[in-house]
């Protein structure tokens, strides 16, 4: 109990979030290179794969790509990317000391699920939504943009979920080769024997963490045209007006 004690009076203790080696600060520049990284890949795999997707080509193309990034390890990655030419453990504007390598790390850590879920959502567009498309006469952009691209958003939205908590989870390695974020907390505290603080840390870590995975999946349930149509249907369904009857006057008899 010791330890959770420490946790505790590290969390509660005010000083601990301020100033530049803050937790605040330190969360603020994980959130910056988690985002960052993210968009750098959805920049990269999204255009490819979506069109991979509706052309149906590239199946075996995007499927591997998949497994070769989860099978590289993204420390032993990033730890290469430090010592490579470039000057990758130098000063990156806010991202800090071997920021420009973390962020490539990151971004290639980002790729695989975004590429997969992707290519995906578009080849499991239903064949024959795509025939009634085509029968409408729609160009090949069309059917892109106004019915498979808003069917297949879900499982895109998917793999961007899963891509931002798994990138956000793995920033913390950053502090491993200097950089910034919350690993700091974390491997200070575990280095120095102060146990509490590296546990206070990885605390912060995932519940940032689920917090951002409940925004992530409120975001994809807001993509789902299925779920928006079920809500506007219920919507017109409850405010339809059934036509009033009136009540003829009974005959009278005799």
């Amino acid at each position: 109990m010791t330890v959770f004690n420490d946790m505790w009076a590290y969390l509660t203790n005010g000083a601990n979030w301020t100033g530049g080696d803050g937790i605040a600060a330190l969360l603020a520049q994980q959130l910056l290179l988690t985002v960052t990284a993210l968009l750098m890949a959805m920049v990269v795999g999204l255009p490819i794969a979506l069109w991979l997707g509706h052309l149906g080509r590239g199946g075996f193309l995007a499927i591997n790509i998949s497994n070769v990034g989860r099978a590289i390890p993204t420390f032993a990655l990033l730890a290469l990317l430090v010592v490579a030419p470039w000057p990758g453990t130098g000063e990156l504007g806010p991202y800090g000391r071997a920021g420009l390598a973390t962020l490539i790390a990151l971004t290639l850590f980002a790729l695989p699920p975004i590429i997969t879920n992707s290519y995906v959502a578009m080849r499991e567009v239903p064949s024959d939504v795509r025939e009634a498309a085509r029968g409408m006469g729609m160009t090949g952009a069309q059917r892109f943009w106004r019915v498979e691209l808003p069917l297949g958003m879900p499982l895109v939205m998917s793999g961007l979920r899963l891509a931002l908590v798994q990138v956000w989870a793995t920033a913390t390695i950053a502090a491993l080769v200097a950089g910034p974020g919350l690993g700091q907390v974390i491997t200070d505290g575990f280095f120095r024997s102060n146990y509490g603080k590296g546990i206070a840390g990885a605390l912060v870590v995932a519940a940032v963490a689920l917090v951002l995975e409940l925004l992530a999946a409120l975001a994809q349930r807001s993509v789902d045209p299925t779920r928006r149509g079920a809500r506007v249907g219920g919507r017109a369904d409850a405010l339809s007006v059934q036509p009033a009857t009136v009540d003829q006057p009974a005959e009278s008899v005799g």
